[in-house]
């Protein structure tokens, strides 16, 4: 009878792709021979050859020009040497991760601040948490207590949506006034920010008389800034009924734009201050009475009555923004 047994299918060609692998042609990249390689790895030189065809197999491609005395890597064994070395090293940064996980560290932390919070505060708190060594001894990666830090920028009810769908797990500046916070989310002051009404030198109501009535100022464009909201209704605040907006995405654009003379409006006093100093806005009293925003910042946590925060890197920045002179900076640390 003919013999019906099918062929042996050959298994995938990741399979063969174990660290072991890896580290085998590494090894003998590295040491320039297979001999040398076999020391280095602790095996006879024919398993190490018989290992290397076996992986050459399971890729069908050359890995080393036979013709050459020297252990010569041809293009698709340089290509894995290259790939392979950068998998190994991920591959011992994810380990490290597990282990900072078991040990309390989350994984990720994202942390997302309104456009309003002062940046260079918020990245020297980024600095420091990198220079965090919880094992109490020099990280072989990049050093930090391995958590993968996420920094985004929302404008107003885009700051707290972000938080509230899960997508952030703290939230800095966000409108702390008439807010419940929802089942696992904790609420504290931030500070307040007080706001100027600004234009250009050059700009018409730069030469009127204060205080600035609101019918003066329907008949000049205002400058407002986007809410990032997507779910949650966007926050619509200091425009009139029937004025014109130039509406742009930052707070940063809406100062540049006023002092470009392309409209005027209500910023964030401290983000103000350089271009008022600077000559390039001027700060006109209006009819309103001067405008304060309250902030707060907020985190998500267990629910119930304790609200506990289980993550250490979420621990340590709260820990920060416990500080008064941290929270004024986030606030004011413009210039």
């Amino acid at each position: 009878m003919p013999d019906r047994t099918a062929p042996a299918a050959r298994p995938p060609a990741h399979f063969a792709l174990t660290p072991d692998a890896l580290l085998m042609i590494d090894s003998i990249a590295r040491n320039g021979s297979f001999a040398a390689a076999a020391r280095e790895l602790g095996k006879v030189p024919s398993a190490l050859t018989y290992s290397v065809r076996q992986l050459e197999e399971s890729l069908d491609v050359l890995l080393f020009d036979r013709r050459s005395r020297q252990a010569k890597l041809t293009a698709a064994g340089q290509e894995l040497l290259d790939e392979g070395r950068r998998l190994l090293v991920e591959l011992d940064a994810v380990a490290s991760r597990v282990r900072r996980v078991a040990t309390g560290w989350e994984a990720q932390l994202t942390v997302v601040a309104d456009d309003i919070v002062a940046r260079r505060p918020l990245l020297d708190l980024a600095e420091a948490f990198y220079a965090l060594e919880p094992q109490g001894k020099a990280a072989s990666g990049p050093g930090g207590p391995g958590t993968r830090l996420k920094l985004r920028t929302e404008v107003m009810a885009g700051t707290w949506e972000a938080l509230v769908n899960g997508q952030a797990d703290l939230a800095i500046g966000v409108d702390g006034i008439g807010q419940s916070p929802p089942t696992g989310v904790a609420l504290a002051p931030l500070g307040e920010v007080p706001f100027v009404f600004v234009v250009a030198p050059s700009h018409p109501l730069a030469r009127m008389e204060e205080p600035l009535v609101d019918t003066e100022l329907l008949r000049q464009r205002a400058v407002a800034v986007a809410d990032s909201a997507r779910r949650l209704t966007p926050l619509t605040v200091n425009l009139l009924p029937g004025q014109d907006v130039l509406t742009v995405h930052s707070m940063a654009d809406k100062i540049d734009a006023i002092a470009r003379g392309l409209g005027c409006g209500f910023v964030p006093e401290p983000m103000a201050r350089p271009a008022v100093a600077a000559g390039l806005l001027q700060v006109r009293r209006t009819q309103r009475a001067p405008q304060v925003a309250p902030l707060s910042y907020a985190w998500r946590c267990t629910a119930g009555r304790r609200k506990t925060v289980t993550g250490l890197a979420l621990q340590w920045w709260l820990e920060q923004l416990a500080h008064p002179r941290t929270r004024q900076a986030l606030l004011q640390g413009h210039a």
